[in-house]
């Protein structure tokens, strides 16, 4: 197996897709670029909004800026689709700024993986939707989100 590889592997079931899923969506709640660059090709393409990363250098300094700017974030994933080394993904996620002014962010992104199951490409098209503190819905403790937390579909987002 290839030193760096990321199991599940492609071709993607629909179980190895929900892991792959759920995995993305835990490395991207610790918000430690470092360990989220590392399911990514070395020469990973991304689109984020009007931004494009190109490989983990690139992608961790991109990281590292978002996340000092989305205060107290709190993301969810959900599987929409899979086909072969193929993901898309509809997400939400809550933050605020330094302002303390929350927002509830909702986007979709298609990934694409290589063999030995390293995301090779993420493009990401995301809302963000102002909203009171009060309509909240992700109240968990920082990091990983609780296996009995609500998903997307529970909370009618």
């Amino acid at each position: 197996m290839h030193p760096e590889a990321r199991p599940p592997l492609p071709p993607f079931t629909r179980e190895t897709a929900v892991q792959k899923v759920r995995m993305a969506e835990d490395a991207w709640n610790s918000r430690d670029p470092a360990r989220v660059v590392l399911a990514y090709t070395v020469d990973s393409q991304w689109r984020n909004r009007a931004e494009f990363p190109r490989g983990r250098e690139q992608i961790a300094r991109f990281l590292a800026r978002k996340w000092a700017r989305e205060l107290d974030y709190r993301l969810i994933k959900e599987l929409w689709a899979f086909e072969g080394h193929r993901i898309a993904v509809r997400f939400a996620y809550e933050w605020h700024d330094d302002a303390g002014n929350w927002y509830r962010s909702y986007g979709n992104e298609n990934w694409e993986f290589d063999p030995h199951g390293l995301m090779a490409r993420r493009y990401a098209s995301i809302n963000d939707l102002p909203i009171p503190e009060s309509e909240r819905k992700f109240h968990w403790p920082q990091g990983r989100r609780p296996d009995d937390h609500p998903g997307l579909g529970e909370l009618g987002l």
